[in-house]
């Protein structure tokens, strides 16, 4: 019997589950850097044990779950779930080097960079060959999971690229492709994703906690480009798209805060007039997570525009993250809790 439990979770193990390790790597990161070290450190070593036990869980799900692991990685609705291991990757990677694991953090991109190769032409080919839904009820916000994974590759390459030696001005050059391409990504799905919501009848189960990486993924370009901006590529040709950089990215960071009050207006549209109740879904780590890099965002940013009232919104916003951090993680706790007791009792 408890086989057969263990594999029932495996089956139904949620694709994007990853986001538990960005969601923590992304606060603990805004924590170092807001001098908060100690809360920092006991984030990071949660997610030095989570990262590898995810990894686990997913290739037991691979081995002992076939059927189900790939009906999700070929799903439209599913498949954009599995960049959550790019960017959990490149997360836990630029905690590392913040800590000075710069070999362990170049390793890190180097995995995720063949993670998003892999994943970005597969589910375009789930997109083009293997959609049978009609119209665009398919699309939700967690297609732009794929747009966070880019960008994840930019900020953590950054970090890195002083380590490479010769590859240092490669690396300085595929991460600013890597900017745009999310950027292009942005402007496709959240085009698609407003004309979903916006014209179309949405019911409760629509709005998911994943809807929030629609602002997510604005706040982590916002981040990346301020990265860009405060690398010193010396490299002529990507130093003359400064002025590009900078107005983008502010324009990134302005489009992310719109979203802030329409994505709480969503959630009491739902949960206060539609009385759906608050309930653990590992979903809701997709919420936590562009809390955290809306803080770091804005951190980033205010360091780049030399404008220091950001630092105000950036050191408040940490702890809403994790508040929202604490209270996700006592629902995942409560969720273990039951479900071990329903295996105890069996």
């Amino acid at each position: 019997m408890l086989c057969s439990r263990i594999r029932a979770g495996l089956v139904t193990l949620y694709p994007g589950y990853f986001a538990l390790v960005m969601a923590t790597g992304i606060i603990s990161n805004a924590l170092f850097l807001e001098d908060q070290r100690s809360l920092s450190a006991i984030l990071f070593a949660l997610n030095i044990v989570a990262y590898p036990l995810l990894w686990l869980l997913t290739v037991l799900r691979l081995l002992a779950a076939r059927e189900a692991f790939w009906a999700d990685i070929t799903s439209p609705k599913l498949v954009f779930a599995f960049f959550t291991t790019v960017a959990a990757t490149d997360v836990l990677g630029v905690g590392m080097n913040l800590r000075g694991w710069s070999d362990a953090a170049t390793a890190m991109w180097v995995f995720a960079l063949i993670l998003w190769t892999g994943l970005i032409y597969f589910s375009f080919g789930v997109l083009t060959f293997l959609n049978t839904a009609h119209g665009a009820n398919v699309v939700h916000g967690g297609w732009l999971i794929a747009i966070v994974g880019t960008e994840s590759l930019v900020i953590l390459g950054a970090a890195i690229a002083p380590n490479l030696g010769a590859h240092q001005q490669s690396v300085l050059v595929l991460i600013h492709m890597f900017w745009g391409i999310g950027l292009a990504l942005y402007g496709i799905f959240v085009t698609l994703f407003a004309y979903r919501i916006f014209f179309f009848d949405i019911e409760p189960d629509d709005v998911s906690p994943l809807i929030w990486v629609v602002m997510g993924a604005a706040a982590i370009s916002t981040n990346a480009g301020s990265v860009l901006i405060l690398t010193d590529t010396g490299i002529a040709f990507l130093e003359s798209m400064r002025p590009f950089i900078d107005g983008v990215t502010l324009i990134m960071w302005a489009w992310a805060t719109w979203w802030i009050p329409l994505l709480v207006l969503f959630g009491f549209w739902k949960h206060g007039v539609r009385r759906a109740p608050i309930i653990y879904t590992p979903m809701l780590w997709s919420l936590v997570f562009p809390l955290g890099m809306y803080a770091l965002a804005s951190l980033r940013l205010s360091l780049a525009a030399d404008f220091t009232p950001l630092r105000l919104i950036s050191g408040a916003m940490v702890w809403v993250a994790l508040g929202a951090w604490s209270l996700t993680a006592a629902g995942l706790i409560i969720s273990m809790w039951r479900g071990a007791r329903g295996i105890g009792g069996t």
